[in-house]
């Protein structure tokens, strides 16, 4: 059975045998009646769990409305301006209304950055912009887990909170979205460190939310501040609006969930012993940073002692200095334990990898040197073909083997 995976700007060949071939797992782009602007519209007209943001707030209120920084593909741009034409017939004025970019421990924007996230109209506007300030934060509580809770002063003195953002599958927070954009969007380092040291429990995976510790904390949060309403999008692979949703920042976000399941969750019955994966080509795979989520959602289609042949260009590298030092330096166990007890941002993303390492190989296809390949724990080879023939030489002729071809926007749901 010949077969073919993207690869850099490009596209790689192999071959495989039928009684090994186990199947090809791709995303279920479902065709929705409404998109992008007019979607977002029938979801804010239509919120769940509440009344419409127009009913809530009244005039004189002070609203922060909270959204993505420009590392996140949420589009503010569309939204913006729909949840701000909602808020002016309640009465609201502009100089009321503060629109602030989640940063978590990310950089400041620029000037330009911002006009760029909020479209020109709000940009010119005089609505406040600010980007959020980790070291500016208001003391509300704590949560179950011991997670403080420290928010944006401008979001907590706030009469009113908006939560905007996109909903995809998160490798350790489940899915991101709803209450995500204050825990850890605008929350102090201290919050963030400690939240995000749950990543490595078994619980805090792609796609699970209840039992996943780093997600209780991200809804509790809103237990210690109120979270008025929210408007979550789901984008389709060209990263324009499927779906839309409003509302309750938990019953709302669930179903935000639930379309993004329906589009890129992928029930499978059984694990493989070989997954082969390509995180969809460039720029998905321009380095090995970037690289990582498709390689993490393989994970869930692997049985433990299996094989993942990730296919990923990254000639770019590793793509961030704490994440190579960390992957070059350390052994699993040691980014576990660091991550634990110490989390940083770059080093996280190693850890997640030290975590598939721990219960499966990783062969690897690459326009990395081998030496480094070698160094970082995996296994080098030049084709996919090579790479597989020693995955069944090793593992046993009747192995079984699974495709995940655009590996960065599948999520394999195993059901035991």
């Amino acid at each position: 059975m010949k077969m073919q995976l993207k690869y850099g700007k490009g596209k790689l060949y192999f071959e495989i045998d039928a009684k090994n071939y186990m199947g090809t797992l791709l995303p279920n782009e479902k065709e929705h009646g409404l998109t992008g602007k007019d979607e977002v519209i029938r979801a804010l007209e239509n919120p769940i769990g509440t009344k419409r943001l127009s009913q809530i707030v009244s005039k004189g209120e002070t609203v922060a409305i909270v959204t993505s920084d420009i590392t996140r593909p949420m589009p503010s741009k569309t939204v913006l301006p729909l949840v701000i034409g909602e808020l002016k017939s309640a009465g609201i004025e502009e100089e009321d209304i503060s629109v602030v970019f989640a940063l978590g421990s990310h950089r400041r924007h620029s000037e330009e950055e911002k006009r760029m996230l909020a479209g020109d109209e709000i940009f010119e506007s005089r609505i406040n912009l600010l980007d959020s300030d980790p070291s500016d934060c208001v003391k509300l509580g704590v949560c179950r887990n011991g997670t403080p809770v420290d928010i944006f002063r401008p979001v907590a003195e706030a009469d009113r909170v908006v939560c905007l953002g996109n909903i995809e599958y998160h490798y350790f927070a489940g899915y991101s979205g709803g209450a995500k954009a204050l825990m850890p969007g605008v929350s102090s380092r201290r919050a963030i460190q400690i939240n995000h040291s749950n990543m490595v429990k078994e619980e805090a995976r792609a796609g699970n939310m209840d039992t996943n510790p780093v997600r209780q904390d991200i809804d509790e949060t809103g237990s210690h501040i109120k979270i008025d309403f929210i408007v979550n999008v789901v984008l389709n692979s060209k990263k324009e609006i499927a779906s839309a949703v409003a509302g309750d920042y938990l019953k709302a976000h669930r179903k935000g969930c639930s379309l993004l399941d329906a589009m890129y969750g992928v029930r499978i019955e059984e694990k493989a012993d070989i997954v082969v994966v390509s995180p969809g080509g460039y720029p998905k795979d321009i380095n090995l940073y970037q690289s990582q989520k498709g390689l993490d959602n393989a994970k869930h289609a692997a049985r433990d002692g299996g094989i993942v042949i990730l296919a990923a260009s990254s000639k770019e590298g590793f793509g961030e200095k704490t994440f190579e030092q960390w992957m070059k330096n350390m052994t699993p166990d040691q980014m576990i334990r660091e991550t634990r007890e110490n989390f940083k941002l770059g080093g996280h993303k190693a850890a997640a990898i030290a975590m598939i390492l721990k219960k499966a190989s990783i062969f690897m296809v690459s326009d990395l040197d081998k030496d480094t390949v070698n160094k970082i724990g995996f296994r080098p080879f030049d084709t996919v073909q090579e790479a597989l023939d020693a995955a069944i030489d090793e593992l046993g002729e009747d192995s079984k083997v699974l495709l995940l071809p655009l590996a960065g926007s599948t999520l394999p749901i195993f059901s035991s």
